[in-house]
């Protein structure tokens, strides 16, 4: 599927929050890239928020250390259902380059169900918007299927 048809349905409201669970901020500076006045993501209906209270969408980057472990776990966890998460750059799906350290859990998916890959080191802005367009697709499916749920009672 083609990057325009994915911003189709980006208009929807989409609440994101982040989380580095140890990487070298590469990916944080190209996510904040997106809402830079140059991708503008907002425009599009995706907004950062400061808690995962009201968030749809998890990013995480990096590799999952050993100190951040528990705190991806409640972040995870307080966030409502349905949600999607995705992993930003190639560390958070892999390890990369520090998938050997004594100091990591393993990648993300070891830790949390990971959605989307975006993978790259680091991904670019464009990447990064694909991968939350995917995460809301999946979204929506899930909505859905809610909804389907709530009109059988």
């Amino acid at each position: 599927m083609k990057l325009e048809k994915y911003l189709e349905i980006l208009p929807r409201s989409l609440w994101v929050t982040t989380c580095n669970s140890g990487s070298c901020n590469g990916c944080d500076i190209e996510i904040v890239a997106t809402i830079s006045p140059r991708y503008d993501i907002e425009r599009l209906g995706m907004k950062l928020v400061g808690t995962p209270r009201h968030a749809d969408v998890l990013i995480v980057t990096g590799p999952v250390t050993k100190f951040m472990k528990e705190k991806l776990l409640r972040i995870y966890n307080q966030m409502p259902d349905p949600k999607a998460v995705v992993v930003v750059g190639n560390c958070g799906a892999s390890g990369d380059v520090f998938y050997k350290s004594y100091n990591l859990e393993g990648p993300v998916d070891r830790i949390i169900p990971v959605d989307v890959y975006v993978h790259g080191c680091p991904p670019r802005p464009e990447a990064i918007i694909e991968g939350v367009a995917k995460a809301v697709l999946k979204l929506e499916r899930l909505r859905g299927d809610l909804q389907k749920a709530g009109e059988g009672q």
